[in-house]
């Protein structure tokens, strides 16, 4: 691995009705945090993508990823993920554009092509489309991020004589990630010259992008591998530990419902095929530990933490976080 490590957080901004704390209030709790956490070094912040939720689950992450970087200097801002089939995506390479700008060339973005039925039936748009919708709103992106005028006629997008203004401050636009769940969107995550989200099996996400990247002449270490794999540092676990555990319950209830109705079976959490992303609990030195094999098993180059379980407040979390930030974040890189 040539590339440094990165580490962060992760929001979706859920916000269930018995929280006790109002919607307005916890978006400035978090702003508020994400500067904080900037201050004690972590390297991310990012975002992930879901409408039409009754708590709130966050469904446009720009005016947010705006908000934080107006307010700072170093971290980095991306998606796990961006739903590219609800975005056109020429508006997402314009809005891109002036966040790159904004944040003087601090974002990324992290695409996944969408599951749950509920959402296609809200935007009127068949499941069927989402494989194609995906890949034209790659390849129009690509075209959007070489900074030059063209047009592109596809089965669903029509682009006339269009060209992105202002240009980009990171040559070539923002970093281009793709989720991955099976061989397929591994190699479409190749073809289109993207860094890596992997949600599947290691042999079947990791193993196939790496393999046609070097087919083709490239380097995978010149390429990220992310993932979401959450943190609790503790020394007492049995203290702190069951408010996040419920919280994660009601989480991933959510994503289990969408899988179900997807007709797609257990969620990530459930299949233990796929690249664990499950919570490391305990202390610093088990933390380090774990996620250090963890990293080196698959070959990771970012990793992120869930900063603030639904129904939890920021500052419950604080504790935790500063030390994920202070304790462990810094052995990782050392280990790296």
């Amino acid at each position: 691995m040539t590339l440094p490590l990165r580490l962060g957080v992760v929001y979706d901004f859920r916000n269930p009705p018995d929280s006790g704390i109002d919607t307005p209030r916890l978006y400035a709790e978090i702003l508020d945090q994400v500067i904080w956490l900037e201050q004690l070094g972590l390297d991310l912040v990012w975002f992930t993508e879901h409408h039409f939720v009754d708590d709130g689950y966050l469904p446009s992450w720009i005016p947010v990823a705006g908000a934080m970087a107006a307010r700072t200097q170093r971290i980095r801002f991306s998606t796990d993920i961006c739903l590219l089939p609800f975005n056109h995506p020429v508006r997402l390479a314009e809005d891109l554009a002036v966040l790159d700008n904004l944040s003087g060339g601090r974002i990324e973005v992290g695409i996944g092509m969408g599951y749950a039925p509920h959402e296609f039936h809200g935007f009127g748009m068949p499941v069927s489309h989402r494989v194609s919708r995906t890949e034209e709103g790659l390849e129009i992106l690509r075209r959007c991020f070489a900074g030059e005028r063209f047009s592109f006629h596809g089965k669903r997008y029509q682009v006339n004589d269009v060209v992105i203004k202002p240009g980009y401050v990171q040559p070539g636009g923002p970093p281009l990630w793709l989720a991955t769940t099976t061989a397929a969107s591994a190699h479409r995550a190749a073809q289109y010259d993207c860094h890596l989200l992997p949600q599947g099996p290691h042999d079947e996400t990791i193993v196939p992008w790496m393999d046609d990247l070097k087919a083709s002449g490239r380097n995978p270490d010149d390429y990220r591998i992310g993932i979401i794999r959450s943190c609790l540092v503790t020394d007492d676990p049995e203290r702190d530990w069951p408010p996040v555990r419920q919280a994660e319950r009601y989480r991933m209830e959510l994503y289990s419902r969408f899988f179900a109705a997807a007709g797609r079976g257990a969620g990530p959490h459930l299949d233990m095929a796929r690249i664990p992303q499950t919570w490391v609990v305990g202390s610093a030195e088990h933390c380090v530990a774990e996620l250090s094999a963890f990293i080196a098993e698959h070959r990771l180059t970012d990793l992120v933490t869930w900063a603030v379980p639904p129904g939890m407040r920021p500052d419950q979390m604080a504790p935790h976080l500063e030390r994920f930030a202070t304790e462990v974040a810094p052995r990782l890189k050392a280990a790296v």
